[in-house]
């Protein structure tokens, strides 16, 4: 019979991976990804390193710095595309106020007409 890998790990190593799941464990590691690789000569053998300290895999690690790096990227890109929508938002309600201003002097300049 076969046994699960978990209980094949020593003890430290089952800890580890028990909470390596955890918000606090990623975002630590994130962190020393970001601290550490100018340690290393690229940023996957930093995640590599680090990875086996934390008890996960080096592609889990690196799942988590790109989706933080998304994280921190969104708001500041969706910021921009709201300013740029925004601003042309205005720029038509400025023109449809025109247009109206228009539309309410016309009847009193044509009834001078006559």
């Amino acid at each position: 019979m076969r046994r699960s890998f978990r209980y094949e790990q020593n003890p430290e190593q089952v800890l580890a991976s028990l909470a390596f799941g955890s918000p606090e464990v990623r975002d630590r590691a994130v962190r020393m990804v970001g601290e550490h690789r100018a340690d290393y000569g690229s940023e996957w053998e930093a995640m590599s390193s680090i990875a086996a300290k934390i008890g996960c895999t080096a592609e889990a690690l690196r799942r988590w710095c790109r989706e933080e790096a998304s994280r921190l990227a969104g708001p500041a890109a969706l910021a921009a595309d709201e300013k740029a929508r925004i601003k042309a938002l205005e720029r038509e309600v400025k023109e449809l106020r025109r247009a109206n201003e228009i539309l309410r002097k016309a009847p009193a300049y044509f009834a001078m007409a006559e």
